[in-house]
């Protein structure tokens, strides 16, 4: 890591008081949004409207932004130039007025009124330069050509030609209407996925993270290819309640990456088998890296029935993943993690109070139907609570540890604010020059009203999309541009964003610009384009399941309880069939007329009866023929002894 350059001249701010001033908003950030998630204006009889309160949050964290992160991007920050002081306060300021003055201001959007558009033509350039830093230049580029079009789509041709808008009233438009920067995204953000974040902190703090590495080292750590078997459960978990794929493979990955390339995997499998562990996270309830909430909003549905959705489809990714790192292990005749390596199980069961943190959530959640920010506060404080209480492995967190998890939460979910509301601005796009009309109609026209055709180009697009961005931007796109094509030709809305969800996510995976598998390459020091290959197929289940719920709902447990179970049981066949297909082994090598007998059977039993015609013809057809080959495997054939040499 370099230093930043011009780190010296004049009115630059040293270490000694940026950093304290970086820390002070990044608490009143957390502060304000958990105050806000507890309802707590409204227990003071305050009277506002919800777009102030967001416009504080995502002023503060613009402010902290150019405090804390440096023009060029992974260098180190020591002093704070005087240009990036200006841009702080001038983002304070901005906001600030448009908080004082909206009462006033939004009635008067499209009246081109100059208190309006000029602090809206001083926030917009610094949102966009704020996030740059915070992620790069591949959402402000995406979003410019939004605002671009805003101003110029009368002259784009043919169906997607816009109404172009005044830069006057397009600038007031996205600083102060719902359907702009402050629009549902950010809101969002600033209440369910920092009160989540909080939680996920204070987990880090009080030993909750190491008791689920442990537990699941302590679980997976007997079996046959156990370190790769922990990577699968390590990551799932902490990615379940992580909001970014790479933040989860960096997080996790340090430790499982070397844990399994010691054992023996080769090092691009190693990296991979992380790489698509910690994607297969953003796609697990209950957070989704936050997905879960905004798709919640845009359908219009409780979140428990977004989480009851996503279940299935998840835990068949993670059983194909899993299924893999047992057979790879067999193959590669990898035998279990050395005992001297496992924690002790009375230690390990010590931490068990972390698990009524996540017993609180869920019942909140489901049996009292709390909103999910004010569960996540439950879950929160039930983790103090037991954590100074019981500690773990003998030890307790000290106050200033759970005081210090204010501050780290607000820079943690900085990167999410300002992508949310950046990502506003392409919502706002799509409504006031029509464009989310046209783009649904041009989809539909491209794929010729043929859902298989439609649902192709989709996956396509929200791959190339997808590229590059965090798991909250990537949805938000796809969720405006594509879904409501695919409702359009008659599926399912759920299962239309959850489609789009889960093909964004595989750009993470996916080469050539797969950001997830390229950060577990540089861990795991291997070919980053071998291990993001190798990651499409460990991923695999990723590229098929949500087609299959696409034509059938089943899987998503919408339908008859006899359809939705003999679905997913037929499902859970198929993956294993596949599973051994794509590794080569079951209880042996297996030929080339093996590997593709089990890989047709185990397609024909993972098509749900529902999707296709005479399906239940094929769904019979894959078990009959994939338990007969199944059966051939164990019954027939001498397995080898574990541990040896394929």
């Amino acid at each position: 890591m370099t230093r930043e350059d011009h780190q010296a001249g004049a009115g630059a701010l040293p270490e000694a008081v940026w950093r304290p001033i970086g820390a002070l908003l990044a608490t009143a950030l957390t502060c304000i949004a958990v105050g806000w998630a507890l309802g707590v204006p409204r227990m003071l009889g305050l009277s506002y409207y919800p777009q102030q309160l967001l416009a504080v949050i995502l002023a503060l964290s613009m402010a902290t932004a150019f405090l804390v992160l440096p023009r060029v991007r992974h260098t180190e920050r020591v002093t704070v130039p005087w240009y990036d002081a200006l841009a702080a306060l001038a983002s304070l300021g901005a906001m600030g007025y448009l908080v004082w003055q909206y009462p006033y201001l939004v009635n008067r959007i499209y009246s081109g009124a100059t208190g309006l558009w000029v602090p809206a033509i001083i926030v917009i350039p610094l949102l966009l330069e704020s996030l740059r830093r915070a992620t790069g230049w591949a959402l402000v580029i995406i979003i410019s050509v939004f605002l671009a079009y805003g101003l110029f789509g009368n002259l784009v041709p043919g169906t997607l030609q816009g109404r172009a808008q005044s830069w006057d009233v397009l600038s007031g438009y996205m600083a102060v209407d719902s359907n702009g920067i402050l629009g549902i995204p950010i809101n969002v953000a600033a209440t369910v996925v920092v009160a989540f974040i909080f939680f996920g902190r204070l987990l880090s703090v009080t030993g909750g993270s190491n008791f689920f590495t442990d537990a699941a080292l302590l679980g997976m750590g007997r079996f046959r290819g156990g370190s790769m078997k922990i990577s699968v459960v390590a990551s799932g978990l902490f990615g379940s309640i992580s909001g970014s794929a790479v933040a989860n493979v960096a997080g996790t990955g340090v430790i499982t990456i070397p844990m399994i390339k010691r054992d023996g995997y080769p090092a691009h499998k190693a990296g991979a088998i992380e790489a698509v562990a910690s994607t297969g996270g953003q796609l697990m309830p209950p957070v989704m890296g936050a997905a879960a909430f905004l798709m919640a909003e845009f359908l219009n549905v409780p979140y428990t029935e977004i989480v009851l959705a996503a279940l299935a489809p998840a835990l068949l990714y993670y059983a194909a993943l899993f299924i893999q790192a047992d057979l790879e292990a067999a193959k590669l005749g990898i035998a279990r993690v050395p005992p001297e390596r496992i924690p002790p199980r009375r230690e390990v069961l010590a931490g068990v109070h972390f698990v009524l943190a996540f017993a609180l959530l869920l019942y909140a959640l489901f049996a009292w139907n709390w909103r999910p920010e004010r569960a996540a506060m439950l879950a929160a404080l039930s983790v103090v609570v037991t954590a100074l209480a019981l500690g773990y492995r003998g030890e307790r967190p000290g106050l200033r540890d759970l005081a210090d998890s204010i501050p780290k939460t607000g820079y943690a979910v900085l990167e999410i604010i300002l992508i949310s509301g950046a990502a506003g601005m392409v919502i706002g796009v799509l409504n006031i020059t029509g464009l989310s009309f046209n783009l649904t109609s041009a989809l539909v026209q491209v794929g010729a009203g043929s859902a298989i055709a439609l649902l192709a180009l989709s996956a396509l697009v929200c791959i190339v999309l997808g590229m590059g961005l965090p798991t909250l931007g990537v949805y938000v796109l796809l969720a405006a541009l594509v879904a409501p094509a695919l409702v359009e030709v008659g599926i399912e809305p759920i299962a239309a964003h959850l489609y789009v969800l889960y093909f964004g996510m595989m750009s993470m995976i996916t080469p050539p610009i797969c950001m997830a598998a390229f950060a577990a390459a540089s861990i795991a020091r291997a070919g980053p384009m071998a291990t993001g290959f190798a990651a499409m197929r460990f991923g695999w289940s990723a590229y098929v399941i949500p087609v299959l719920f696409a034509f059938s709902p089943t899987l998503l447990m919408i339908g008859a309880p006899v359809e939705i179970g003999l679905a997913l049981v037929t499902a859970t066949v198929g993956v294993w069939l596949v599973s051994a297909a794509l590794a080569g082994f079951l209880t042996d090598r297996l030929g080339l007329a093996r590997r593709v007998a089990f890989a047709v059977f185990g397609l024909l039993a993972l098509v749900p009866a529902e999707a296709v015609p005479m399906g239940m013809m094929t769904d019979a057809a894959g078990l009959i023929g994939g338990l007969a080959m199944l059966g051939h495997a164990f019954f027939l054939r001498a397995p080898q002894p574990e541990g040896s040499a394929p």
